[in-house]
């Protein structure tokens, strides 16, 4: 059995994460990384529904066509929301990368709506030193 590092081999982002957002991946593997160890599922859940304001403001949208702006606003906080959990997840456990990162959404009840984002925390080191010297 090998040992590996509990902490990421270095940092990537500010101390308030280790996992940076541009180390989340839907792909399997990143570019430039070796994954050596894989740190298993990692999730944020968050449940929203809309208030009577917004279904209202919503609905009027509706009969004017076209992207309803306020169910929009509404959809990307709540993914944002979800990220930001996953990220925190993955970082509580030790990881400085996701991949295999997607969405899922239920509706629970009539306008309340649960966002899931899921992926696999993992730990990874670059295959090699960059060298930004010029040497």
């Amino acid at each position: 059995m090998e040992n590996f590092p509990v902490k990421p081999p270095y940092q990537v982002t500010a101390p308030r994460y280790s996992v940076a957002h541009h180390m989340v991946t839907t792909a399997f593997e990143l570019p430039g990384f070796r994954i050596v160890r894989n740190l298993g599922v990692v999730r944020g859940i968050t449940v929203r529904s809309r208030s009577v304001f917004g279904t209202l403001g919503g609905s009027l949208q509706t009969l004017i066509g076209g992207n309803i702006s306020l169910f929009t606003q509404l959809c990307e906080k709540a993914r944002e929301e979800a990220f930001e959990i996953m990220v925190q997840h993955a970082s509580e456990i030790g990881a400085n990368a996701i991949i295999g990162a997607r969405y899922d959404a239920n509706e629970v009840m009539g306008g309340v709506t649960e966002v899931l984002a899921y992926g696999t925390a993992v730990i990874v080191e670059p295959l090699e030193a960059h060298n930004f010297g010029g040497e």
